[in-house]
């Protein structure tokens, strides 16, 4: 079509419609997971599908949604889903449409309330309302996208790159307004007036915020005649403002307004804009908990998750997942946490965020890639990785369920991919004098048959290097570190009816043993009764879990 320049004096009926779409940023939820086939990927078998964010997300997510129509997002922090009409039609698709006028059957002449709240039918005309709008926009980087036609039929579009609006306490102002491309160019001299407090005039010396006496006499028309700031204004970048509203420049950044702050690049340097007059700081740093990035618009030391401050001072206040969960971070992943009275430094923990809560995971079993057969320190310490195989450790156990009521869950994946779990009401264990003894078991249910657990309470922990079982040292005849104690032990003849229990152990000549009815932490995959994972009351004693998860949440 060309550029051409728009009049809106020979606009008859103007189609006006606004879209809005994902230009940058990926999305990183794992929201739609199913069981999968190699179990040594991340996984997570009781996910619930989460409302796309916004159109680009509804095609992404749903094959069928390729046409135009109304569905149905939730952006990031919008308290609930609602409805939202998605055009897929133009320039790839995608786009999130926030308002539309056709035909002037919905008056748009109204309150406050009704701008915040949106107005009209989405398959007409509407305003989606400004809280949606600023919750959308300030999720991911967007584009703005202004479609119109004349009543000729001439269709012109305007699009800036970037697109940012405050919330209410802002007065939903826009925040950010990128580069600008389309086929409609306006003038100003379409318009028949100048923009506010400017007023057409001779190019004489223009004074600036940079220049208030106007001693470098600086010309902004080419034909001698323009738009020129009032007497009593000066210009600050294309507008014009009062003395007291001009804030300071800073090369490369522009103006800062006054009683504002700036940080550079790096985050090496902070300064303030007051009177007009730039005070820096040259010794900001950000703590080494800290990022520096910018975010809605503000460049500086932000604390990473899991600690809060001011970017330069950052301290782990989250003691669980479900403090994180409750801050507003609902993706599953590593955080740091730091239980009440723990005497170290916060560490890193896996918090899974599914079914709405947030669960911090301390055992792990996926596929074998971590030694389980370790010895006390390893136990008290943790070992493994966070994403993957895992004992959170004993010591950090300890804090944790002793500053605040835990619930238990367990959740197990046998080879032929059965998916069972337990969840106790309680979970509680003592300190390394008390040698971890599992002290406290609530209620539990689940669809795990037998509650294999239950005979582990009041149990000290052993492994191979240090026996509390008080009979054979069935750390290591189990082959891992647990909550053991004293079993019993069978005669030949027994112990071939026995031959199923994946609990039993041969003991030595013809006899068989065992000393409980769940180990999760054994040998992964062995082919050997007794040494191997299991969890006694699966059908047919199963003896083929090749998935364990073990997770605490603090009850609300």
């Amino acid at each position: 079509m060309g550029q051409m320049y728009l009049s809106f004096k020979k606009i008859i009926m103007l189609f006006l419609s606004v879209w809005i779409t994902v230009i940058q940023g990926q999305i990183n939820d794992n929201r739609n997971q199913s069981l999968a086939a190699n179990i040594g990927q991340s996984f997570f078998f009781y996910d619930h599908p989460q409302y796309p964010r916004d159109c680009e997300e509804v095609r992404l997510q749903c094959s069928a949604a390729d046409s135009s129509g109304v569905y149905v997002i939730k952006p990031d922090g919008y308290a609930d889903a609602f409805e939202i009409y998605c055009d897929n039609n133009i320039d790839g698709g995608g786009w999130t449409v926030v308002q539309r006028r056709t035909e002037g059957t919905i008056d748009f002449l109204r309150g406050w309330e009704d701008y915040k709240e949106g107005f009209g039918f989405l398959w007409n005309e509407f305003w989606i309302g400004f809280e949606k709008l600023s919750f959308l926009t300030n999720q991911k980087k967007y584009n703005i996208r202004i479609d119109m036609e004349d009543a000729t039929g001439s269709l012109f579009y305007i699009q800036y790159d970037i697109f940012r609006t405050s919330d209410e306490n802002g007065d939903f102002r826009i925040t950010r307004l990128g580069e600008y491309s389309g086929t409609a160019i306006i003038p100003e001299s379409a318009y028949g007036a100048c923009p506010l407090f400017m007023t057409l005039g001779n190019c004489t010396c223009q004074k600036t915020c940079q220049d208030p006496e106007g001693l470098l006499c600086q010309t902004t028309c080419s034909e001698g005649v323009g738009c020129i700031c009032e007497d009593g204004f000066l210009k600050r970048g294309e507008e014009c403002v009062l003395p007291e509203k001009c804030g300071c420049f800073v090369e490369g950044e522009g103006f800062i307004q006054n009683d504002q702050w700036y940080v550079n690049v790096n985050c090496s340097s902070s300064c303030q804009c007051h009177l007009n007059v730039l005070t820096c700081d040259n010794n900001y740093r950000c703590s080494s908990d800290a990022t520096c990035e910018e975010r809605d618009g503000v460049r500086q030391c932000y604390c990473n998750d899991g600690y809060t401050g001011d970017g330069q001072n950052c301290e782990a206040t989250a003691t669980d997942c479900a403090d994180i969960y409750k801050a507003g971070f609902t993706d599953s992943g590593v955080y740091n946490i730091k239980p009440p009275n723990w005497p170290g430094f916060p560490f890193e923990v896996y918090c899974n965020m599914s079914e709405r809560e947030g669960w911090t995971v301390f055992q792990r079993r996926v596929d074998g890639s971590q030694d389980f057969y370790v010895g006390w320190n390893m136990y008290k310490a943790g070992f493994g990785s966070p994403n993957h195989e895992l004992w959170l450790g004993n010591d950090k156990l300890y804090y944790m369920t002793n500053n605040k009521n835990y619930q238990l869950r367990i959740d197990l994946v046998d080879r032929d991919g059965n998916q069972y779990y337990r969840r106790y009401t309680l979970f509680r264990i003592s300190d390394e004098r008390d040698d971890y003894t599992l002290v406290e078991l609530g209620r539990s249910y689940g669809n795990t048959g037998y509650d294999s657990l239950n005979w582990h309470e009041n149990k000290p922990f052993s492994t191979y290097d240090r026996d509390n079982d008080g009979w054979y040292n069935y750390a290591q005849r189990h082959r891992a570190g647990w909550w053991f104690g004293e079993g019993y032990t069978y005669t030949s003849s027994y112990c071939e009816t026995r031959e199923g229990y994946c609990n039993s152990w041969p003991f030595g000549g013809d006899s068989c043993g065992w000393c409980g009815y769940a180990n999760l932490n054994g040998d992964y995959g062995s082919p050997v009764h007794g040494t191997n994972i299991h969890w006694s009351g699966l059908s047919g004693y199963d003896c083929n879990i090749i998935y364990s998860e073990m997770k605490l949440i603090r009850p609300s």
